[in-house]
């Protein structure tokens, strides 16, 4: 029997504090990607909208890692960058199927508007609170809110300010894709068995990098984590 599920204000009020957790740490994500951006040339408003309308952090970053590596923004490199965000967003129609209990059961508007903004944290927190016992799938929306709004300010607040402070590689910022990763990482592994996809990750990365590409090391390692991931589990159920 499928629970009855609601979406409402009040359940919006209690994602969004509890989104706020994720607040500092996206921010100063977001003013990490700000000083790069301005670093790469991008203007306050065109790092601003890369943000609203991309929003995903990790998938910025590597796009401007291949826009820095290219003398020219030729149409090569605009489908390279295409290519790369839906490969480093993929993840999301997997994320998206695992909330279709409470999603499935409100409007579309209301389920893409929640989808559109989902981040991995508010992710994992959202499906913490479902088997808890958490009905309201204004939930979803709130613990997403919270950490987007984080991420635009912290934008806005990096590409401004990043006329005025030194480079932000020079200051390890540019880090905070690696420890963001990390650490959702850890907060993913599950079993022993995950040693493996993640060893063929860093063994792709390493490769690529040592070929010197290093700015694609993060979509090649994803693919190849991936792809390790999908033939282990179809071995596993034809067994």
């Amino acid at each position: 029997m499928t629970d009855v599920v609601s979406f409402t204000r009040a359940g919006f009020g209690r994602g969004f504090r509890r989104g706020m957790a994720f607040g500092p740490g996206v921010f100063a994500y977001g003013l990490a990607f700000g000083l790069v951006a301005d670093q790469a040339g991008f203007s306050p408003l065109q790092a601003f909208l890369f943000s609203l309308v991309v929003y995903s952090g990790s998938a910025q970053m590597a796009t401007l890692s291949i826009l820095a590596a290219g003398t020219s923004l030729t149409a090569s490199i605009l489908w390279s960058v295409v290519a790369l965000i839906l490969v480093m967003n993929a993840r999301y129609v997997l994320f998206g199927a695992t909330l279709r209990p409470w999603l499935g059961q409100v409007s579309p508007l209301k389920a893409y508007s929640t989808l559109y903004i989902l981040g991995d944290g508010n992710w994992l927190m959202s499906l913490n609170a479902y088997e808890n016992g958490e009905r309201d799938a204004g939930f979803v929306l709130g613990s997403a809110m919270s950490p987007c709004l984080a991420w635009l300010a912290g934008t806005a607040a990096g590409s401004v300010l990043g006329g005025y402070a030194p480079n932000p590689r020079v200051l390890g910022l540019d880090f905070m894709l690696i420890a963001f990763s990390a650490a959702m990482m850890v907060g993913m592994f599950r079993q022993k068995s995950d040693w493996g996809v993640m060893a063929v990750a860093v063994v792709a990365a390493l490769g690529v990098t040592w070929l010197g590409s290093p700015a694609w090391a993060p979509v090649i390692a994803g693919i190849a984590g991936g792809l390790f991931a999908w033939m282990r589990f179809s071995e596993a159920d034809a067994a």
